[in-house]
């Protein structure tokens, strides 16, 4: 053999032996390190006891460690996971690490505990473990499901008529209750209440708000029976926008009409009817409530205008007659008289507004509107819900004017027939008064729905001219009710007024007129008195922060995890500030009915038809 040859021969045996070797050193050969660790351990999760609780409770479930393979040694379990909370539960377990020295499992308890202020949601726990060599378990982790409930059951919203902060709660500023140091119109400290005892008109002159009867029943000798008009326009003449930085003067109250009863012998009212203030006395049991509980100094009705508008947005955010409508409907329903809403008569009309604030811009509709409300929302939910309500085809009872609520009988005109009218126990229940409160009954009885509003009769009302001075006693009725009963453990009750009535404010709106904005020419409207009533309510607290209707709903929405309407809710604000679920739950105090002849008794048998003003 050459040479030659020899040296090939030589050069592919170097080669083969060099890849034998580099197949070795990647792990293409026989592997001289240690095997694999096998899995040591199996994980078991027991269901979590109990499997529902309320926000601030606990649950626990048994872990169960089981060895395999022959494994002794520890196993610390963790929580890897938990989701569907924003206030996720505190994992813990009673052992961790687990021992394992022989072939017995061992087990530990797991606990979640809930914090309180969390709302209606399901919270998915992974429990998972790791043994000496870092192993997860040989099956996986375990997955828990825990279903929580807000601790807050039931929201009932009172909703009153037609009145200011300056208007009714001047009684904050003056004695008994306080004193003009409590007050303060221009920077409101903490401990302060943002009302003003005086306001400017369009001649820049100064007017002192006098006293006036909060009825017509002359308790205090001046019944005044008069009413002011709360329209859109009557809005624009006490805003006197300043086009250049987008403000309300709030100086042209003076502008805004008045309507009186000449068989009154108070007709025409005195000067200045726009600048008056409640006497106190007439409406102590609103100044306790609000001294005792959360009083909302800067709450704001959502819409520019007056109470048919406004009862829409409380139920659903919006006035808009159709979901995706860039109008409002703006007014109470004219043309002619009769129901309103989706049983109104043929000829009925209501003007809309558009986005640059103009009502003649688009021809009044039919007062019968297709979107959803907050009521749909709840029962896709499985959330009860009432609406109590004066009558059928009133301004102020909202579902009348929701089509696929009402389910009218006829095209124009006929009755509702929708199942929340007509079920063997309905959700939406009119005729109520004093004398036949529902709303009291179902409390008795333990029947108070998930979510619930009560709408005034005229008299049992606040609104100017037809009131009887029995509102404050049919709300201090209902929230003594709930107040001595096991539910006010669990309940929140709201109470705020629909609309401005006319009354001098002197705290401006955010006026929004830039065509593009959703609400933008209507939205928002003045100042309405809102206290907020609860055993997690901050006490004696005072909120500078600004709410309106929205922020209603969007509290409804959070409490029980529902989604957004897309309407008022969306921008607001959810009343986070007025609660405190840390605090010692607070103890219901009863509140002092008025005395004769405006006490519980004397207002129940004195009620009226359950029907509501004319509300212009």
């Amino acid at each position: 053999m050459s040479r030659s040859a020899w040296l090939s021969i030589s050069i592919l045996l170097l080669s083969a032996v060099s890849f034998l070797l580099s197949l070795s050193a990647c792990g293409g050969g026989a592997s001289s390190g240690p095997p694999p660790a096998k899995a040591s351990y199996r994980l078991g999760a027991a269901a979590l006891s109990p499997a529902s609780v309320t926000a601030g409770g606990t649950a626990t479930a048994t872990i169960t460690v089981t060895p395999v393979n022959g494994y002794t040694g520890s196993v610390s379990l963790s929580c890897s996971s938990i989701t569907g909370a924003t206030l996720p539960p505190i994992c813990s377990f009673s052992a961790s690490p687990v021992v394992i020295s022989g072939a017995a499992a061992a087990t530990s308890t797991l606990t979640l505990s809930t914090s309180i202020g969390t709302p209606d949601t399901s919270v998915t726990t992974t429990v998972t473990g790791s043994d000496a060599n870092d192993l997860a378990p040989g099956n996986g982790p375990q997955t828990l499901t825990l279903t929580m409930a807000s601790v807050i059951q039931h929201v009932v919203i009172i909703f009153q008529e037609n009145r200011t902060p300056d208007n009714l709660f001047q009684g904050l500023c003056l004695p008994p209750n306080g004193n003009p140091r409590n007050c303060n119109s221009t920077n409101p400290t903490a401990s302060q209440y943002d009302i003003a005892s005086s306001g400017t008109d369009s001649t820049e002159a100064t007017i002192t708000l006098g006293p006036i009867d909060l009825g017509t029943t002359a308790t205090n000798g001046n019944p005044d029976n008069y009413d002011l008009s709360h329209a859109h326009s009557a809005f624009v003449d006490m805003c006197d926008l300043n086009p250049a930085t987008g403000k309300c003067a709030m100086d042209g109250a003076n502008l805004i009409p008045n309507s009186c009863e000449s068989s009154t012998g108070h007709c025409p009212p005195p000067p200045n009817p726009q600048f008056m203030y409640v006497y106190p006395n007439d409406v102590q049991p609103y100044l306790t409530m609000a001294k005792q509980y959360a009083f909302a100094d800067h709450m704001f009705q959502t819409n520019a205008g007056p109470s048919f508008p406004a009862h829409q947005f409380i139920i659903s955010g919006t006035s808009a007659p159709t979901a995706t409508s860039p109008l409002f409907a703006a007014e109470n329903p004219g043309g002619v008289a009769g129901a309103t809403g989706c049983i109104a008569p043929a000829g009925a009309t209501v003007k809309l507004i558009d986005a640059a604030g103009s009502e003649t811009s688009n021809p009044p509709i039919y007062p019968c509107f297709e979107h959803p409300t907050l009521t749909d929302s709840l029962d896709n939910a499985n959330i009860s819900w009432r609406y109590y309500a004066p009558s059928a085809g009133s301004i102020w009872t909202a579902p009348d004017a929701i089509e696929h609520m009402c389910v009218p009988s006829a095209p124009r005109g006929g009755e509702c027939t929708g199942s929340d009218w007509t079920a063997m126990s309905p959700k939406v229940v009119v005729n109520q008064d004093q004398s036949n409160a529902q709303i009291l009954t179902d409390i008795a009885s333990t029947q108070l729905q998930q979510v619930s509003w009560v709408i005034p009769t005229g008299q049992d009302s606040d609104h100017a001219r037809s009131n009887n001075g029995c509102g404050p006693s049919w709300v201090t009725s209902i929230v003594n009710a709930i107040g001595n009963s096991p539910y006010w453990s669990n309940t929140v009750v709201i109470l705020t007024w629909d609309d401005w009535g006319g009354w001098y404010d002197h705290v401006p709106p955010a006026v929004i007129v830039n065509n593009s904005s959703w609400g933008s020419g209507y939205v928002y409207g003045f100042r309405v008195p809102m206290v907020v009533m609860s055993p997690y309510a901050k006490p004696a607290y005072i909120s500078h922060i600004t709410h309106d209707f929205g922020s209603i709903l969007k509290f409804i929405e959070s409490n029980f995890n529902l989604p957004s309407l897309g309407y008022a809710d969306a921008p607001a604000d959810d009343l986070s500030d007025i609660f405190n679920f840390a605090q010692n739950p607070i103890g219901f105090q009863t509140i002092q009915q008025p005395p004769p002849p405006l006490d519980a008794a004397t207002c129940a048998s004195a009620s009226g038809p359950a029907t509501d003003p004319d509300d212009d």
